[in-house]
């Protein structure tokens, strides 16, 4: 099994255009494999010969996705120090915990302005490169040097790749910290490596040598983090996604066979769909919900194996004529043969709604422990409502407590500095995930919470709040749910409303403060009447009595959202406190 550098250098040996392409001031550019390997050669040399790092240094990433961003990470490998990925949108003294705590030496920034909010809120950022500009402390800058020194001395950074250490720490990447402090997970060459081997090995065969895929994650997550090495292995194009904001615009010009992607995304797609419906009006503002709904229960019922009727077929035949075969084409994926979910529970309504409009999505599952691929769906044994199966080279087993346990070459090295962590997480050699699932009779694995986040009410029910939330999150009318309810008589929801769509729901004033909408008997009703259509199909106690408008979106800035969008419940809890107290007044 090679290290992640030689893994590169593997992988962009045969000359090929446009291994990776992205979107410059409205143009796309691409790059060759020599392009790449060059310029990655240059800063690797330039890091090594230049910048003071001694090998096993950490190296921060804190920038947008773009060729740059991997640029980075790969010349960074190459030289022997260890990345360590900070998501763009990370709070400040988030990123500040984790340049201390990793200790990391030099930073990359994507642009001048972060660069500038690093050197002013970040105490212990030393040396920051920034990808914007060419001067001094620009990473064009240090490229410069780097190929100087390649020409004068005849250094080959190959020699840096060649010496490095399979079972050596690569990255080193911080948690997204829901509960308390990020803890960094370190991640060894040969974790990774031999985790893409075994998951595009397994699940991604009918991905093809020079087809386009679209990376819209980004690479700071453990998850596109994975995939961009599984992209190289498949020898396909990359086209780069800088930013949710141009992922419409992106799709429609790629035209991608697959992309990989959270739950929210396809929420979003869905709930657009219908937003753009009821704002044409007329029997568009119907017909849509309607085809959308007849395709999902044609689905659910083959997926149950229960006989289709003759009505629900022809239902699904005139919803998929009038309108689900063209969301394909609408939405730039009429060349996608499957697209990927992770990262958190996607709900059962959402997949199959996209299933019935020829957009298949496989879902998968994996912590940033596990580098971080434990179970896949196959694209010919795709199995709905579950994650798939273990990966060929993953040993999973399911604990009394319902707690999924994994042990296999994918498992991290441990915590830094936390000893205390890596002892309780990994014990005997199995790693304990924090998750609660279980394994169908042919070995599919059902996600059923996080093992922290259940709750027990008084009355001795036990709750899944992340099950009720995705229930939630089917309306178009939502845009962020907590389920709360610990110790209580049942549970009770925070809403963070989509405003635009309510206003228009109840012909409210454009003008009106939130605050003051989220305040009215008629929104308030509103919104109760559809958290109970939402959850209607729930047990009854875990159904939703009462609701608090909240008039402000959740935002990662507020600390309340971690930087993959999990919601740091503890946080949200304490902050909304009296107002979840008031509810249970009622």
């Amino acid at each position: 099994m090679p290290t992640l550098p030689q893994f590169v250098r593997e992988h962009l040996s045969d000359s090929r255009e446009d291994v990776l392409r992205e979107r410059v001031d409205g143009v796309w550019h691409g790059i060759s494999s020599t392009q790449l390997q060059r310029r990655v050669d240059d800063l690797a040399v330039a890091l090594r010969e230049t910048a003071g790092l001694a090998p096993g240094d950490r190296v921060a990433v804190i920038a947008e996705n773009s060729i740059d961003w991997l640029i980075a990470d790969w010349a960074t490998l190459t030289a022997g120090f260890v990345v360590v990925p900070i998501f763009a949108t990370q709070a400040l003294d988030q990123v500040a915990y984790i340049i201390d705590h990793s200790e990391t030496k030099l930073i990359f920034a994507g642009t001048r302005l972060l660069a500038s909010r690093i050197h002013d809120g970040v105490p212990n950022a030393r040396s920051i490169v920034c990808f914007e500009g060419d001067g001094p402390d620009s990473m064009r800058a240090l490229e410069a040097r780097g190929a100087a020194q390649r020409a004068s001395s005849g250094i080959d950074a190959s020699a840096y790749a060649a010496s490095s250490d399979l079972a050596a720490m690569a990255v080193l990447i911080y948690t997204s910290g829901t509960t308390g402090n990020p803890k960094g997970v370190m991640l060894s060459h040969n974790n990774i490596t031999s985790n893409v081997a075994a998951s595009f090995g397994y699940g991604f065969g009918d991905i093809k040598s020079n087809e386009t895929v679209l990376s819209i994650l980004p690479f700071s997550h453990i998850y596109e983090h994975h995939m961009i090495y599984g992209y190289l292995l498949s020898g396909v194009t990359v086209a780069i996604c800088h930013s949710p904001e141009e992922l419409l615009a992106d799709l429609r010009d790629v035209r991608p066979v697959f992309m990989s992607c959270v739950p929210r995304i396809f929420e979003r797609v869905l709930a657009g769909v219908q937003a753009k419906a009821r704002s044409e009006g007329g029997a568009r503002a119907k017909l849509i919900p309607w085809a959308l709904q007849a395709g999902r229960r044609y689905m659910l019922a083959k997926l149950s194996g229960a006989p289709v009727s003759f009505a629900l077929r022809a239902q699904y035949r005139l919803a998929h004529a009038l309108v689900l075969r063209k969301l394909r084409p609408a939405l730039g994926l009429d060349h996608v043969k499957f697209l990927c979910s992770g990262s958190a529970p996607l709900h059962l309504d959402v997949s199959l709604a996209l299933a019935a409009a020829d957009i298949p999505i496989l879902e998968g599952y994996g912590p940033t422990e596990c580098s971080p691929v434990l179970t896949e769906n196959r694209f010919d044994t795709n199995r709905y409502g579950t994650v798939g199966k273990p990966l060929p080279n993953i040993e999973l087993r399911i604990a009394d407590d319902g707690e999924i346990c994994v042990r296999g070459p994918n498992v991290m090295l441990g915590y830094y500095r936390d000893p205390e962590a890596t002892a309780a997480a990994i014990v005997d050699g199995w790693y304990h995930t924090g998750d609660i699932g279980e394994l169908d009779a042919d070995g599919y694995l059902r996600i059923t919470d996080r093992k922290k986040e259940v709750f027990k009410t008084s009355t001795g029910k036990f709750i899944a709040p992340s099950r009720v939330e995705a229930s939630l999150k089917r309306s178009i009318f939502f845009n962020h749910v907590v389920v709360v309810g610990n110790g209580r008589s049942h549970p009770v929801a925070l809403v963070a409303p989509n405003w635009p769509l309510v206003r228009d729901e109840l012909k409210l004033s454009l003008d009106a403060d939130v605050t003051t909408l989220a305040a009215r008997d008629d929104v308030h009703t509103f919104i109760q009447h559809e958290v109970a259509a939402q959850t209607a199909d729930l047990a009854r106690f875990e159904q939703i009595r009462y609701v608090a408008i909240l008039p402000h979106d959740l935002t990662i800035e507020a600390g309340e959202l971690s930087p993959t969008l999990k919601v740091r419940r503890r946080i949200v809890e304490n902050r909304y406190a009296n107002l979840i107290d008031g509810l249970y007044k009622n």
